[in-house]
């Protein structure tokens, strides 16, 4: 059945009927489409537009339809264009003439707008959990790796020494600023379409506050033509979750070059590793590496919306009915990585004593070295100067600095007491810088109470 047959005297081309449909997709919200129906026709009811018994019988038919599509005895099938047909098509079939109804006082255009910001609303929370989910685990983390140090890094190579907390408390500040966009957008989002007509409203005596208050938003939309237009709220949404799997892609490429052979930081749980079909001692970190690249579909979800709106005058274009396929499975791709890289993430082993070994090898203290100095009295630019030569020594011996006698410090600067081997020890280097947000114990220490009480909420 389709809903606007009257003016038309030809049947539609079954290719471009096929072309023009979209229930192959836009079936993954029938229960916001029924939901926003029963919302509409309860307040139809209030407003006297439908009488009461009309009322009970469209909500008792939407809702055996609801039921019979959730447990499987009703099969969503190609014949209707889209979700909303369909419904309306089986309502008619099974209450009959009070079915017609169900349409009065809306357009498609403000229905498929409700639906897909329902839709939306329900996902971003699902996604909010798992995002929290994650940060949980990281903080789970954090709390038992204060103590494990490890080289950080600027350009790929050694910098300073960190712990595993701290550098794990990197991605926990990048997920709740995740969080916070997720929520922004949700309250940004949260205003009702539904009355706005195929643009410029209804001549019926429709109550838009009502029925925004019955689907939980904060009060109807101002302009019918941006109603029914808007796309924006799914522009965020696909920034927002493009932003959590460029955080996700980070990591995970972290991950990746922690794993080789080379670093050997962390050791994958089998079950989130795969091997070679003829390489035998191959432990490769796929899922890691499928997160990254699905980094990139994503992304392509937030650019084809943005090139599908950049020239559309105002009002509905059918053009908008592309946000749906590419928004679906960006939406369904960020979910799966969430839920896979917690997985991941959560099984991992830390090797913490190549970290540590490799904190003390890669010149990680020289820093420290130089500010030992300066607290000997000597000016800063000199001490780097002799902290330089220092490292270009210990590569010449292929030795660490700690390694070096005191005698071969003196050489270079008779500044130096037996005290420097304190001064660049890790638990030093680590330790004393305690400012917040630094990785020293007492530092993190407060980090991590923050953390737990954000989470708490």
């Amino acid at each position: 059945m389709k809903l606007w047959g009257g003016r038309f005297t030809k049947e539609t081309n079954q290719l471009v009927h096929n072309f023009n449909a979209s229930i192959s997709f836009d079936q993954k919200f029938f229960q916001q489409d029924i939901e926003g129906s029963i919302a509409h026709v309860t307040m139809l009811a209030k407003q006297g537009i439908l009488s009461e018994p009309e009322k009970d019988q469209i909500i008792s038919g939407l809702s055996g339809i609801m039921a019979d599509l959730q447990d499987g005895s009703l099969e969503i099938d190609g014949e209707h264009e889209d979700i909303h047909s369909f419904v309306e098509a089986h309502l008619i079939e099974r209450i009959g003439d009070a079915g017609k109804k169900l349409h009065t006082g809306r357009s498609r255009n403000d229905q498929v707008a409700l639906d897909m910001k329902l839709y939306t609303r329900d996902e971003i929370e699902v996604i909010d959990e798992l995002v929290k989910e994650l940060m949980i685990t990281l903080h789970n983390i954090m709390k038992n790796h204060t103590e494990t140090f490890m080289p950080g890094f600027t350009h790929l190579q050694k910098a300073q020494p960190v712990t595993l907390a701290h550098h794990i408390g990197a991605y926990f500040e990048m997920f709740k600023r995740d969080r916070s966009r997720l929520s922004d957008i949700a309250k940004r989002m949260n205003l009702s379409p539904i009355g706005s007509g195929a643009l410029a409203g209804t001549t019926y005596p429709l109550d838009r506050d009502y029925t925004a208050a019955l689907l939980g938003f904060d009060g109807p939309t101002l302009n019918s033509m941006d109603s029914v237009s808007d796309r924006d709220y799914l522009i965020e949404l696909l920034s927002a979750i493009s932003t959590i799997m460029m955080h996700l892609s980070r990591f995970s490429e972290e991950i990746i070059i922690w794993n080789t052979n080379e670093y050997r930081f962390v050791e994958l749980d089998d079950a989130y590793s795969t091997g070679s079909s003829i390489m035998p001692q191959k432990k490769n970190p796929d899922i890691a590496e499928l997160i990254r690249g699905k980094t990139g579909r994503v992304y392509g979800a937030l650019v084809s919306l943005l090139t599908v709106m950049k020239g559309l005058p105002l009002a509905y274009n059918k053009d908008m009915q592309e946000d749906k396929e590419f928004t679906f499975d960006a939406i369904d791709t960020v979910k799966g990585c969430l839920a896979l890289f917690n997985g991941m993430i959560s099984t991992i082993r830390f090797n913490e004593e190549s970290m540590a070994s490799s904190a003390k090898n890669g010149f990680t203290n020289a820093t420290d070295a130089a500010d030992y100095l300066v607290n000997k009295g000597v000016p800063f630019r000199d001490a780097h100067g002799i902290v330089g030569e220092l490292v270009l020594y210990c590569i010449d011996k292929d030795i660490a600095l700690e390694q070096m006698s005191l005698e071969e410090f003196q050489q270079i600067s008779p500044v130096f007491d037996t005290d420097i081997y304190d001064a660049i020890s890790l638990t030093t280097c680590v330790n004393k810088r305690n400012t917040i947000g630094a990785p020293g114990k007492e530092a993190m220490a407060k980090v991590i109470a923050l953390n737990e009480e954000y989470l708490s909420i």
